[in-house]
């Protein structure tokens, strides 16, 4: 099975403007102590929202394309046996193709845009 071109972060807009400021995305603190840089698939991201970021306001959603980061990005058995995609290097913020923030909707759930 082809793996998707397009790759997703979710993260606080706080760690995301930090990020910015110096050119790079080095984790939040689960990717730093897990060793590399944790995306979901766009078929992934509702789950992880639900499960990792439970009622958080104040997240962005982040995009990549994958062909970026070569070998660096490795597809690995994660959830449910779900393959993950995980970048094992730093993230130049430069290199998101897109920024949309993730608010809560009236039932405490992530809102996603509506061609999601």
């Amino acid at each position: 099975m082809k793996e998707p071109s397009t790759i997703y972060k979710i993260c606080t807009r706080q760690e995301w403007d930090d990020a910015v400021s110096v050119g790079e995305f080095l984790g939040s603190a689960v990717d730093l102590k897990d060793g590399f840089i944790h995306f979901s698939t766009r078929e992934q991201t509702r789950e992880t929202a639900a499960k990792h970021f439970v009622g958080q306001t104040d997240l962005v959603l982040v995009s990549f394309e994958t062909q970026q980061f070569g070998d660096q990005l490795k597809w690995e058995v994660s959830r449910g046996g779900a393959r993950f995609p995980h970048l094992y290097a730093t993230l130049p913020t430069a290199s998101a193709s897109a920024v949309v923030e993730l608010p809560l909707d009236g039932d405490g759930n992530h809102r996603f845009a509506k061609d999601f």
